[in-house]
C-alpha cells in the first residue's frame, strides 16, 4: 500500500476541478467581453481554496497543478490527474493521452499523494485493444508503487453496440458493464489502490425517479452486484455530470442498498452554477457564492453517504 495520508478506510469527501479544455470555453462564453486569459486558473484557484478545508481530498488537473497544489489546506490530501487535457475520446481506440509536462516521478517533489488516471473502457472491446489498455493501467500503477504515490485509477464504461450512453438501451447494459469493469481492474495486477467508479444505474430509468424500467429492487441489486466486484479495492463514487440533488439521492441510494463506498468525488455537481456567477458577475461574487452554497453542497453531500 501507498503513503498517502488519505485513509483509505474512509471516509473520502473528494472535490474534483480538473476539467480543461470544455471549462475553459464555458468560463469564456459566461464572461464574454470581461474574458481574461487567465480565468480557468482564477476560477480553479477559487473552488481549491473555498473547499479544500473541508474535504478530504481535491482533484486538480496536470496543467494547472504545480500552481494550485500549494494553495490547499493542510489537511486536505492532493490529487493529481496525470492526464493531459485532451482525451482522445474521438478515436476509435479511446486511449487517454498522457502529459508530456509531468511525470509519475514528479508527483512526490509537487507533494501530490494521489495519483488519478482516467480510461474509457468497453468490457466488450477486442481483445488486442483492451490488452493495450490493461498495459497501460498496469503500467501507471507499477510507477507509483515504486515511488509510494497512492494509485486512483478511473474506468469510463461504454458499448460499441449502443452508442448513446444516455439512452435507455445503454441503461439496460450499464449495470453489467460497471461490474465487469470494476472486476477487471481489481485485479492486483494492476495496482490499483482506489477505484472511482460510476453508479451503476441511470436513475433516470429507474422506478420512481424516472421511466420505470428498473425496478428498485434491481437497482438496488445492481448496486450490491457492482461494489462486490471490486473486493478489497475501495470505490468512490464520481458524479459524471448529473446535478448537486441527482448526486445527493444517488449517494442516499448506495446506502440504503447497503453498498459501503470509502467515499465520493465530487465537482459539476458541486460547482457549475458558479461557473455562471463567476462569468456575470466576477470572481469576488463566485467565491462568495462557493463559500455559502457551495461549502453547503459538499456537507450536505456528506451527509449522504454517511
Amino acid at each position: 500500500m501507498s503513503k498517502s495520508n488519505l485513509k483509505l478506510d474512509g471516509p473520502v469527501f473528494g472535490v474534483a476541478v480538473d476539467q480543461g479544455s470544455g471549462l475553459e470555453a464555458a468560463i469564456k462564453e459566461g464572461r464574454g467581453a470581461s474574458a481574461q486569459e487567465d480565468d480557468l486558473l482564477r476560477f480553479k484557484r477559487i473552488v481549491v481554496e473555498t473547499l479544500s478545508p473541508d474535504a478530504t481530498t481535491l482533484l486538480v488537473d496536470a496543467t494547472y497543478g504545480r500552481e494550485l497544489l500549494p494553495r490547499y489546506d493542510a489537511n486536505c490530501t492532493k490529487m493529481l490527474a496525470f492526464e493531459a487535457d485532451v482525451y482522445r475520446i474521438s478515436d476509435e481506440d479511446r486511449i487517454t493521452k498522457l502529459p508530456s509536462y509531468l511525470e509519475v516521478s514528479d508527483f512526490p517533489d509537487l507533494d501530490a499523494e494521489i495519483l488519478k488516471f482516467f480510461l474509457y473502457y468497453g468490457p466488450n472491446d477486442p481483445t488486442e485493444l483492451n490488452q493495450r489498455k490493461f498495459d497501460l493501467v498496469q503500467d501507471i500503477g507499477e510507477r507509483c508503487h515504486q515511488i509510494g504515490v497512492t494509485f486512483l485509477f478511473e474506468p469510463i464504461v461504454y458499448d460499441r453496440s449502443v452508442p448513446d450512453g444516455t439512452s435507455a438501451e445503454f441503461a439496460k447494459i450499464k449495470p453489467a458493464l460497471v461490474t465487469a469493469a470494476t472486476r477487471d481492474f481489481a485485479n492486483p495486477k494492476f495496482g490499483v489502490d482506489i477505484l472511482k467508479v460510476e453508479m451503476p444505474v441511470n436513475f433516470n430509468f429507474v422506478e420512481g425517479t424516472g421511466t420505470p424500467q428498473m425496478s428498485r429492487v434491481d437497482a438496488q441489486r445492481a448496486f450490491v452486484d457492482a461494489a462486490t466486484a471490486a473486493g478489497d479495492i475501495p470505490l468512490l463514487y464520481l458524479s459524471a455530470g448529473v446535478t448537486f440533488e441527482e448526486f445527493q439521492a444517488a449517494l442516499a441510494f448506495s446506502r440504503s442498498a447497503g453498498v459501503n463506498p470509502l467515499g465520493f468525488m465530487c465537482g459539476r455537481a458541486i460547482w457549475s452554477d458558479a461557473i455562471g456567477i463567476f462569468g456575470a458577475e466576477g470572481p469576488a461574487a463566485m467565491e462568495r457564492w462557493m463559500q455559502t452554497t457551495g461549502r453547503d453542497r459538499l456537507a450536505k453531500l456528506k451527509e449522504a453517504i454517511a
